[in-house]
């Protein structure tokens, strides 16, 4: 059991490295684009910055699950990558079909999945909708000047 946490927790720690790196670039990337984001005509900026956060977010995540389900492969949890991938995907999601489960000695390491799915899914939300936020503030304010 503790061997399956110390594994589970290097991959959390992996994936919250993945997702840290993402969001200082993405940062880095708002910070260049501010002046054009802010600048008129607004709403179709404010569209593509939907579209390209929620592009971001989505490679985040999938970068998530593909670290999760290689694991899960070198573990010997599934037989195959694409089940491993599978899997991985419906446990990161919280979604849990049921369809494939890990054997009984990796049960923990899996459910780890979730746990980082579940934490990944709220932060990167939360990275959406302060982007959009900050943007459309500085958006208000150059129209009221």
């Amino acid at each position: 059991m503790l061997i399956q946490i110390v594994l589970g927790t290097g991959v959390l720690l992996a994936n919250i490295t993945v997702a840290a790196v993402g969001a200082f670039l993405l940062e880095a990337v708002f910070q260049r684009a501010h002046p054009w984001l802010i600048a008129p005509p607004q709403r179709p900026k404010l569209l593509l910055l939907l579209i390209g956060v929620g592009v971001w977010v989505l490679a985040l995540i999938t970068v998530a699950v593909w670290i999760w389900a290689w694991a899960l492969f070198q573990l010997g949890a599934f037989a195959t990558l694409e089940e491993s991938m599978y899997f991985s995907l419906v446990a990161f999601s919280t979604l849990g079909l049921g369809d494939v489960v890990p054997p009984k000695e990796l049960r923990i390491f899996a459910a780890m999945a979730s746990v980082n799915g579940f934490l990944s899914f709220g932060l990167l939300t939360a990275l959406l909708v302060e982007a959009l936020r900050q943007v459309r503030l500085a958006q208000l304010e150059t129209r009221r000047r």
